[in-house]
C-alpha cells in the first residue's frame, strides 16, 4: 500500500512540476508549485519522515508560496504571450532530456547495492524534532538568520519597486 501511495504522489509531483514549467499564467504556475510541494510532503510521509513532511507544508507550501503569490499579485504580472515553437530548441531540449534519462537508467542499473535490502535503523534516544532543532539553532544559527533577512529585504524591494509614484 505504501509503495502504491509513493508512486502516486511521485507521479503527481512530476505532473505538477511540469505544469510549473509549461503553464503561461504566473498565478497558475505558483499554485502548481504549491501542489508540487504538497505532493513532496506526502512523499516524505510515505517514507516515515513525518516531521519533514509537516515542515514542508508549513514552510514551503504555506509561508514561502504565500510570499511568492503576494509578490506576483503586487507586480501585476500578466500571462506570457504565445510564441511560435522553436524547432531547434525543442529538438535540442528533447535530446538532452533523453540523454539524461538514459544515463540515469544506466547508473541505476550499474549499482549492485540497490538490489540488497536495507538494514534496520537503530532506535534513537532523542526525537527527530529535538535533533533537528538542536542542529538548526546550534550549528546553523547564522545562515538561518541570513535567510530570514534576505527574504525580508526581497519583500521590501518588491514593495518599493511596485508602488505607484505620488506627485
Amino acid at each position: 500500500m505504501l509503495l502504491t501511495a509513493f508512486w502516486f504522489f511521485a507521479s503527481l509531483m512530476i505532473l505538477f512540476g511540469l505544469s510549473v514549467v509549461l503553464l503561461r499564467n504566473p498565478v497558475s504556475c505558483a499554485m502548481s508549485l504549491v501542489l508540487c510541494f504538497i505532493s513532496l510532503a506526502a512523499l516524505f510521509v510515505t517514507l516515515d519522515a513525518t516531521f519533514i513532511g509537516i515542515i514542508q507544508v508549513l514552510v514551503y507550501a504555506g509561508a514561502v508560496m504565500v510570499l511568492f503569490l503576494f509578490i506576483i499579485m503586487l507586480l501585476d504580472l500578466k500571462a506570457e504571450k504565445s510564441r511560435r515553437l522553436n524547432v531547434g530548441a525543442t529538438l535540442g531540449g528533447t535530446l538532452v532530456v533523453c540523454g539524461f534519462l538514459a544515463l540515469l537508467v544506466r547508473v541505476i542499473h550499474s549499482l549492485p547495492a540497490l538490489s540488497k535490502p536495507l538494514p534496520e535503523l537503530p532506535a534513537s534516544q532523542a526525537s527527530d524534532v529535538k535533533m533537528i532543532g538542536f542542529t538548526l539553532f546550534h550549528s546553523f544559527g547564522l545562515p538561518f538568520e541570513v535567510v530570514g533577512v534576505l527574504l525580508l529585504s526581497a519583500t521590501v524591494g518588491v514593495v518599493v519597486l511596485s508602488r505607484k509614484t505620488l506627485r
